[in-house]
């Protein structure tokens, strides 16, 4: 059977919707595990270029201008974001400087030119060959822009200098609280809206015709679909040789291309369940010297001390930023035992199935997860920009710890772990209630034509 509905399937269920208008201040949900599908927008691609602008300009304002000036004795430094990672690369640890500078500054950067190059191309209205392939990169970078972090670790860093030496507010910081704004609006330019705007403008398939009981929905352009390759039963890794609760087996994974953006084409993640614990437990390991190991050290003529992530908390604390304090006692203790704890309790459940409320606590808590993973990158940055702050010669000099490095690969093996983990595989205990038609796949709202559960905004 096939259906030539538009539709788009949930990428945390993957029930089968068909596509509706909203209305400004609506957003479409899906009707089985309550996920945001997509959200109304009123911008046209010449809005959306002149954001993208506009977020270009503050980002490298924001990266390259100075975030304060700092006076101690006489001396006076004035670090840029960017300064502040070379500073750490000219100490030597390069591994920080690297994992700093890909996470807030380069990685940032190309996500927003090349959503201005495709948006760029759309407006012109060809499309060169290697538009697909920017499209999937795009699609790949929107999970590692830490933008919103690294305005928290600047607040973080000039406070814990306030009561040591003279600030003045510079261009840089002033620059980066407008980039937050700009670059939260424009967080809504996916890559599958970037595909929407070129569906619309006829430049790429709208629609192929598909099976409702044999379709693949495109990880990285949403393109549901039937594979005409036949299926790859080695290719089969969520413990395939096991079957599913109520004695299903589980269905064959297909390895082939999407005929639109020409991405791979998977059932589901392969290796889910051994890739997943691998990444969450090497990630375990390095959390326990995280904690216990010094995070920096800070010389002074007179003394050396070394501060763990907790003692930073406390002395945030101690100093009368209490709202501070609890912000990065959340960020680098709270949200790293979260991860942990929920990725074990989704991978110890995910074939377990104990019905449809459950099952969508189950999809919440995972969306928790894929949320709050880059904010314990936090601490890294603070350390990063105080030890360019505090580079007065024979007054004061701090020096990043070994815990930095441990703690940054702690954040980026545990959102490789989420990103591994497939939430679909949750639902496939039960039986695929959109065997015969799209719509039974949600729960109707008779206010809505196409049947989606919408909300506003």
């Amino acid at each position: 059977m096939s259906d030539n509905l538009a539709v788009t399937a949930c990428p945390h269920c993957d029930a089968l919707h068909q596509d509706i208008a909203l209305q400004a201040g609506e957003s479409a949900t899906c009707g089985q595990c309550a996920s945001e599908l997509y959200r109304y927008s009123s911008l046209n691609l010449s809005a959306w270029l002149a954001l993208l602008l506009a977020t270009l300009v503050f980002f490298i304002m924001g990266s390259f201008l100075p975030v304060a000036h700092i006076h101690m004795q006489g001396q006076e430094v004035s670090p840029s974001l960017f300064e502040a990672v070379y500073f750490i690369w000219d100490q030597g640890h390069y591994v920080l400087a690297t994992m700093t500078g890909l996470v807030s500054i380069w990685l940032p950067l190309f996500y927003v030119l090349f959503r201005l190059w495709a948006v760029g191309v759309l407006l012109r209205g060809r499309l060169p060959q290697d538009f697909a392939l920017v499209l999937r990169i795009i699609n790949a970078l929107q999970h590692w822009s830490l933008v919103p972090v690294v305005f928290l670790g600047m607040v973080v860093s000039l406070v814990k200098f306030a009561g040591l030496a003279r600030l003045e507010l510079a261009a840089g910081l002033l620059a980066y609280v407008a980039l937050m704004f700009l670059y939260t609006a424009t967080l809504r330019l996916t890559a599958k809206r970037l595909w929407w705007f070129a569906a619309q403008r006829q430049l790429v398939m709208d629609q192929v015709p598909y099976s409702v009981k044999d379709y693949i929905a495109c990880t990285h352009c949403g393109l549901v679909q039937t594979p005409t390759l036949q299926n790859d039963h080695s290719l089969e890794g969520n413990n395939e040789s096991e079957k599913r609760p109520g004695g299903v087996e589980p269905e064959p994974i297909h390895h082939c291309q999407c005929v639109r953006c020409h991405g791979g084409l998977y059932k589901r993640k392969v290796n889910m369940v051994s890739r997943t614990w691998a990444l969450m437990l090497t990630a375990i390991v390095l959390y326990i010297p995280a904690n216990t190991l010094p995070m920096m050290l800070l010389r002074t003529p007179i003394s050396a001390s070394e501060h763990t992530i907790l003692g930073g908390v406390v002395e945030l604390w101690e100093s009368g930023s209490a709202d501070l304090a609890i912000i990065v006692f959340v960020a680098s203790i709270v949200v790293p035992f979260t991860k942990f704890l929920a990725l074990t309790i989704l991978l110890l459940n995910y074939k377990r199935w104990k019905g449809r409320v459950i099952q969508r606590q189950r999809t919440k808590l995972y969306r928790m997860v894929e949320f709050i993973g880059q904010w314990s990158m936090l601490d890294v940055i603070v350390v990063v920009l105080m030890a360019a702050m505090a580079d007065f010669p024979g007054l004061s000099q701090i020096i990043a710890g070994p815990a930095a490095v441990n703690f940054g690969a702690v954040v980026v093996l545990t959102m490789l772990a989420a990103l591994s983990f497939d939430p679909r595989c949750g639902w496939d205990a039960r039986a695929r209630v959109s065997s015969a038609h799209p719509s039974q796949s949600f729960f109707p709202d008779p206010h809505a034509s196409g049947g989606l559960a919408k909300l506003d905004a």
